[in-house]
């Protein structure tokens, strides 16, 4: 076709053009908008002569062309052949003398009645009508929270303009552009177009040149009067008098008790930016965060939001960045003014000062006799932690645990939840860390756990009071050695010894120290009082335990 037009004189003259010849060279597949008469537009061009000889270019310059159409600025011709454009759209234009420079022409660069050929790109149009122009690209399900007027943003974005030439982006930088909105610290366009996004949300915004740069433009990469495109991805935002946002996930029914100021907590999180991405979690190490709440260990925003957790509770917590770690952000992973989401699940929580607890499940009628320091005791017992995670119990082995309370063969909750228990009595019992296995822990114990145990009382035998193996239920017989002596050859072997404690015991005169083996009791009441090891006790090695423990006095004394 342009051919055509720019032979068709020379194939025998048909005379003067009457109008514009226009042909579309170059049509975008998109086009949003067509320039109209008093549009402004920016484009480039360069203007020749039918034999080729150029006469004018914006290319030249290095400068656009920008200015209304179709309001007479410009060469008639020209005014007509711009109409209908779509940006980034080329035509070739050849414009009549009588719609150019007609018979005068311009001195010294177009003679009279010279017919102009035009090659012509459209780079933006725009109208002092028009409004910014908001596209939303994606958005997440969840939005509890759009950007308002005052709030601080941290966003991603791609800077184009109209045609498509890029001017600016954030991801070569590799860092987010933040700053507040609706203060004045944004051209007018951006200050409008983020508002009402969400987080994660992508948006594309159109800004007219009156919104933007304006007549000055920006530098060397935004002309005057250009419109901008952005396409921007928010990344989180916040407001600088945000507190700590809470979301309960999941409470359990049963919670006798919320964590306080003081409380030492323990639990496994997940640690995300607003766009989700994961900066740290508790769970790839495979431990729990373990902390005092409300004692400034940790970031402040955390501080608060465990406040009044259950065990067991699942909960979101969404701190601002001056809760959290502010502008300077913290290493590689959490950027300046980011703002943070914790999810946390609660494993459980104590205080230094708590006892233990202790819940009775059942205790039978006519219940009189009751566990005492230093009574043997038999029980079965299920161990775990408060989430339910099952750590030990007696029913693996073949018969129920036996221990002497006071004896410091368990730990120190678990000793005195098993005091003034009856047999047949069931109880469970939360074992704070301090009478636990304390910070370190223990072999499948995690440090600092509160234990949950539940215990049943099997059978009891009342004790000896410590350091005895045996005591009498009255006076020892006065003439002891004797009657120890059964065959009265003035010395008593090991044999004679354990038949004398056996008879007493049968006899209800005394009583040995509880323990699941009576023949290692006796044998270790024998190795005491057989002082120089020779088989047999003499006379003088024979005494009662509370004569020693006298001579003992006398000698500090």
């Amino acid at each position: 076709l342009l051919l055509g037009v720019l032979g068709a004189p020379a194939l025998g003259d048909p005379g003067p053009l009457e109008d514009v010849v226009i042909d579309r060279y170059y049509i975008p597949k998109i086009c949003l908008r067509e320039a109209q008469m008093g549009d402004f537009i920016r484009y480039h061009y360069n203007g020749t002569f039918k034999d080729g000889k150029k006469f004018d270019s914006s290319y030249d310059r290095g400068a656009t062309v920008a200015g209304v159409v179709g309001v007479g600025r410009l060469i008639t011709g020209m005014d007509r052949g711009l109409q209908g454009m779509c940006v980034n759209e080329r035509r070739h234009l050849i414009v009549p003398p009588h719609l150019g420079y007609g018979s005068i022409g311009v001195a010294g660069l177009i003679p009279p009645d010279a017919t102009l050929y035009f090659d012509v790109v459209m780079l933006d149009i725009w109208n002092k009508n028009d409004k910014l122009q908001i596209t939303t690209l994606s958005k997440p399900e969840r939005c509890n929270r759009t950007v308002e007027n005052s709030d601080f943003v941290r966003y991603h974005y791609n800077g184009t303009l109209l045609d498509g030439t890029p001017f600016d982006s954030s991801y070569s930088k590799g860092s987010t552009y933040d700053t507040y909105v609706g203060t004045g610290w944004l051209i007018k366009g951006m200050d409008q177009g983020l508002l009402g996004m969400c987080a994660g949300e992508k948006r594309s915004i159109i800004i007219p040149p009156f919104l933007a740069y304006g007549e000055k433009g920006y530098g060397t990469v935004i002309p005057p009067q250009a419109s901008l495109v952005f396409s921007v991805l928010l990344v989180d935002f916040h407001n600088p008098k945000d507190g700590v946002f809470l979301e309960h996930l999941e409470v359990p029914e049963s919670c006798k008790r919320r964590a306080v100021t003081g409380d030492f907590v323990r639990y496994h999180y997940n640690g995300t930016l607003m766009d989700g991405t994961l900066f740290d979690s508790s769970y790839s190490r495979n431990q729990t965060y373990n902390t005092y709440i409300g004692k400034g260990y940790i970031i402040p925003g955390m501080d608060q939001g465990l406040q009044g957790v259950c065990v067991g509770e699942h909960r979101r917590v969404v701190i601002p960045p001056h809760l959290a770690y502010g502008e300077n952000g913290a290493g590689d992973k959490i950027p300046g003014s980011a703002v943070l989401i914790f999810d946390v699940h609660i494993i459980d929580f104590h205080n230094p000062a708590d006892p233990v607890e202790i819940e009775t499940v059942f205790r039978p009628e006519g219940c009189n006799v009751t566990t005492r320091h230093r009574d043997f005791v038999r029980y079965h017992y299920n161990c775990s932690l408060l989430d339910g995670t099952r750590l030990f119990s007696s029913h693996d082995y073949e018969k129920p645990q036996e221990v002497t309370l006071g004896a410091n063969k368990v730990i120190e909750g678990l000793n005195s939840g098993l005091l003034d228990m009856c047999a047949g009595e069931r109880r469970v019992l939360i074992v704070p860390p301090h009478l636990g296995h304390g910070e370190s822990g223990a072999r499948g114990v995690p440090g600092s756990a509160v234990l949950r145990f539940e215990v049943e009382l099997i059978s009891m035998e009342e004790g000896v009071p410590e350091g005895y193996l045996f005591i009498w239920h009255g006076d020892p017989p006065a003439n002891l050695y004797e009657q120890m002596d059964l065959n009265k050859d003035g010395g008593i072997p090991a044999e004679e010894f354990s038949t004398f404690i056996k008879t007493q015991v049968a006899e209800g005169k005394g009583r040995l120290m509880p323990s699941s083996d009576p023949e290692k009791v006796i044998a270790d009441m024998f190795r005491n009082q057989d002082r120089n090891q020779d088989g047999k006790i003499t006379p003088d090695e024979l005494k009662l335990k509370s004569d020693e423990d006298q001579e003992k006095i006398h000698e500090e004394l």
